[in-house]
């Protein structure tokens, strides 16, 4: 008896295991076209959510992560403050502030991307001003 309650939460343990190394997150290229269209959604989203009726533009990416078995990306993401209003058509051309207008923000998005439908969804988001 005392064989087989150890055997079976030997198999527990083990299935815990195996089903949280699923589920983690890892590292990928910052260049795989649906970890860059979710950067580029989580940009444009960040810009809609934001009150400041200047567009902000990604600077640099710090962490690019994808949740194994699933589309689902993690992201830390620098941006700054551009001159363009969030509306305009070509933000990444745009210019950042320079002096009392200058701002920077880090924001981590959780995206979950559906590749077939081109569909993005933002699961959350952290932003603090640098």
């Amino acid at each position: 008896m005392l064989q087989q309650v150890t055997l079976l939460l030997g198999l527990v343990v083990l299935r815990t295991q195996v089903w949280s190394i699923h589920y983690e997150f890892v590292d990928i290229s910052k260049n795989l076209s649906y970890f860059v269209m979710s950067v580029e959604f989580a940009v444009f989203q960040y810009n809609e959510d934001n009150v400041d009726e200047y567009a902000y533009k990604l600077l640099r990416i710090r962490r690019s992560q994808r949740k194994r078995l699933t589309w689902i990306y993690l992201m830390d993401l620098e941006m700054g403050r551009t001159v363009c209003k969030k509306h305009e058509e070509d933000i990444e051309n745009c210019p950042l502030q320079k002096g009392p207008g200058e701002k920077q923000v880090r924001c981590s998005f959780l995206v979950d991307a559906l590749p077939i439908y081109t569909k993005f969804t933002l699961l959350n988001s952290t932003c603090v001003d640098e």
